[in-house]
């Protein structure tokens, strides 16, 4: 078959599913597998209850950060981005007894709707909200001493090759550092959209393929994921 052919093929399936891919389709297909996430519908409320955008990372992809966490055996992690909580929930499920989550927020109101959903969820006494600036907290957690086990970024996408940098300094060895929006709902691979996220998140994902310090990967689903370990 021709790469004419396939495309062509391909474009077909896409209309005769409604003009939906079959990338979409399988992530329907695979959500509705799983019950649905009380505390992700619940978190939705209250972001709209509070007029914060509801661009909380995907239950499929929660689910993976739950698993991912607790394979790894992760006592301390380290979020950048807490808007409603629902990151914060997923990764605290997955941690060792008596883990502890340090969530980084610019704005003290979301982190304050991020507390009160991780309080319902049980997770209270498991979170550290450090409210400003995320490089100036990064570099205060560095003052400090701390490392961690387990990053999850999600947060301005200008800012995501510095915290990465950050991240591989913060890790202990083995570390996992997991990364949401790499595709930026197709700029990424869009030759036609260079503004200065854009640029920023091709650059991150090049470093996640490329960096020798990590052993790196990319999952194209929902908005894409970068996954890493730190060697």
């Amino acid at each position: 078959m021709t790469n004419d052919q396939n495309k062509q093929n391909q474009t077909e399936a896409g209309a005769n599913l409604g003009g939906e891919t079959t990338v979409s389709t399988a992530e329907r297909y695979v959500d509705g597998l799983f019950p649905q996430d009380a505390q992700w519908t619940y978190v939705r409320e209250q972001l709209a209850a509070n007029d914060m955008p509801d661009i909380s990372v995907e239950p499929g992809y929660g689910r993976l950060l739950t698993l991912l966490v607790h394979a790894s055996g992760v006592q301390d992690a380290l979020e950048i981005g807490a808007l409603g909580g629902y990151s914060g929930i997923c990764l605290a499920r997955g941690l060792k007894p008596g883990g502890s989550l340090v969530s980084l927020e610019l704005k003290q109101e979301f982190a304050d709707v991020a507390r009160r959903n991780m309080e319902a969820a049980g997770f209270g006494e498991v979170v550290d909200y450090r409210i400003g600036d995320a490089k100036q907290s990064l570099a205060q957690l560095a003052e400090e001493g701390r490392k961690f086990d387990f990053f999850f970024i999600d947060a301005d996408k200008g800012g995501y090759p510095e915290y990465l940098e950050w991240a591989i300094k913060l890790a202990r060895p083995g570390a996992v550092i997991a990364a949401d929006n790499t595709l930026l709902r197709g700029k990424t691979i869009d030759s036609t959209r260079n503004g200065p996220s854009v640029q920023a998140i091709r650059s991150f994902n090049e470093r996640i393929a490329n960096d020798e310090r990590l052993i790196g990967a990319m999952l194209p689903a929902y908005d894409g994921l970068a996954l890493a370990v730190v060697k």
